[in-house]
């Protein structure tokens, strides 16, 4: 790992997120590589990079662009994946980063190869506790305890057994307790 170019990844990264008028991108991007380095102290520079870009600008392309529904949630949500490695992969370039690790970085924030990627279930890990840190109740505002229920199933499945363990460990209110307790039955 080159710290110098790495310690610069970071810094504009969190640039560029620091110009998210609604202010949340720094934070959640500082949350998510907390999440990737608890879960594994020894992550690849890729692993880190790729945690901390994940979401990178997020706000450029917004929901309410796409059609109602599954498929225009599906489909805003691959599109978002393309823009966050490509502005990644431009900033990286930028430093001075080589074509592999650019590569590697898109391919963590695309999630190709997921589950089979080792690293890639890291950061989906990471991804899926800080959800249930950060986003669970606002959630459940948005779209209901019944559709919670199956967005909490979903969430389970994607994790590893280490992951699922921690989740619990989580501190949430006794009504979110007890959604989860009943998504897990």
């Amino acid at each position: 790992m080159n710290p110098d170019c790495f310690q610069a990844a970071i810094s504009q990264f969190d640039a560029a997120n620091a110009q998210d008028p609604r202010g949340v991108e720094v934070p959640y991007a500082q949350r998510l590589s907390a999440w990737v380095e608890r879960l594994c102290p020894d992550a690849s520079e890729a692993l880190r990079l790729a945690a901390r870009a994940q979401h990178i600008c997020r706000w450029f392309i917004s929901r309410e662009t796409y059609p109602a529904g599954r498929a225009g949630y599906l489909q805003w949500r691959e599109d978002l994946k393309k823009f966050h490695a490509e502005k990644a992969g431009e900033i990286m370039r930028g430093i001075g980063y080589d074509a592999a690790t650019i590569g590697r970085v898109q391919h963590l924030i695309c999630k190709r190869n997921f589950p089979r990627d080792e690293e890639g279930r890291v950061l989906e890990d990471a991804l899926c506790l800080l959800f249930l840190e950060t986003q669970f109740v606002e959630t459940v505002e948005k779209t209901g305890e019944e559709k919670m229920l199956g967005i909490l199933q979903k969430t389970w499945r994607k994790m590893t057994p280490a992951a699922q363990q921690i989740a619990l460990t989580i501190p949430m209110s006794e009504s979110c307790r007890a959604l989860v307790e009943r998504a897990l039955k």
